[in-house]
């Protein structure tokens, strides 16, 4: 019997090796100097950022969900780690902490470098727009837990913050303003639902036009990154929700303290086409607890702030605060 390799069992080192050389110059992009020595040790280094008193760490992980079934049938792989990094930066930025350096880990049934490759780039160009540093990742190629076309994403992102400034509940009261921070599409969430919709009972196609673009463009719009609105105006916010799965209902009260309550005008909401088209064929309470609507962030503020708050991040006022039972109150 002859002997067999490694790569006869699905697992290519050379491709693995040629797709680390392959993503040096993205990685290497989204370096600042906080960054110590490069790619390619056991484990990235990041010196603490200087001018906190006490500083605490924040972390936070998360994937891209089923949006990755439609990047791999697409073929559109280049958005994805925008995405993926979205999902991450966007939750630290809501304990006010400033995203310091992100990893990554991506997982294949057989390592395609040129994919592989599309989709780091996508991830360094997402932790350039978080300004954060792409300091390390794992690439894992495992036949036979994976078909070969397919892969899987999970990021981590690690912030600092001031301790003094995490408490963001305790300075919520009764008659602060509430801000819309508008997103780009659907983000990451509740793509089980869209693919359902879309291409099982409408049998629509990825070409097919949705409002002068190609469907799948829309679809495949990357996740907001609100990492660098949240810097130029850190001093003006109160607290901040990222709308997530569950939407608003679910998220905005995860900082209202109890017998505090959002009252949101549901008409003042500027929602997304791609939504509207979807509200057709799911219900409204369905649509509010699955999408964001058109909005990606929901940021607390005092009414003073409130003007320069919505011209610095193109947000708009939807509601505001009061006295009752925590949660949202449509108006």
């Amino acid at each position: 019997m002859a002997n067999i390799s490694y790569k006869d069992a699905g697992v290519d080192i050379d491709a693995g090796n040629d797709f680390v050389e392959a993503i040096k110059s993205d990685v290497k992009s989204t370096f600042d100097s906080n960054v110590i020595g490069g790619i390619g040790s056991f484990a990235g280094a990041y010196a603490l950022p200087s001018g906190y008193k006490e500083p605490v760490i924040l972390s936070a992980t998360d994937g891209v969900g089923t949006k990755l079934m439609l990047a791999i049938q697409s073929g559109k792989l280049d958005s994805v780690g925008v995405d993926l990094v979205a999902m991450c930066v966007n939750d630290l930025i809501c304990n006010f902490g400033t995203p310091m350096f992100f990893l990554d880990y991506y997982a294949t049934g057989k390592l395609d470098p040129q994919k592989a490759h599309a989709v780091v780039s996508g991830i360094a160009r997402g932790c350039k727009e978080a300004q954060c540093a792409l300091v390390g990742g794992e690439t894992a190629e495992m036949p036979g837990m994976y078909a070969p076309e397919d892969f899987d994403l999970a990021g981590f992102a690690v912030g600092i913050a001031e301790r003094s400034q995490m408490d963001r509940v305790a300075l919520i009261k009764e008659g602060q303003s509430l801000v819309a921070l508008p997103s780009s599409g659907v983000h990451s969430n509740g793509y089980s639902l869209v693919r359902k919709l879309f291409f099982d009972k409408l049998g629509m196609k990825f070409e097919d036009e949705f409002k002068g673009r190609a469907l799948i463009e829309t679809l495949m719009t990357p996740t907001k990154i609100y990492v660098q609105e949240f810097k130029a105006n850190q001093d003006k916010i109160v607290a901040l929700a990222h709308i997530t799965g569950g939407g608003i209902v679910e998220n905005l009260p995860r900082v209202l303290p109890e017998g505090i309550k959002a009252v949101i005008k549901k008409e003042a909401i500027r929602v997304l086409p791609i939504f509207e088209f979807m509200a057709h064929y799911v219900d409204e309470e369905e649509m509010y607890r699955t999408f964001n609507m058109g909005v990606g962030m929901i940021w607390v503020v005092e009414n003073e702030h409130l003007e320069a708050v919505c011209e610095s991040t193109g947000g708009y006022l939807i509601g505001h605060l009061e006295a009752g039972e925590k949660g949202v109150e449509w108006a």
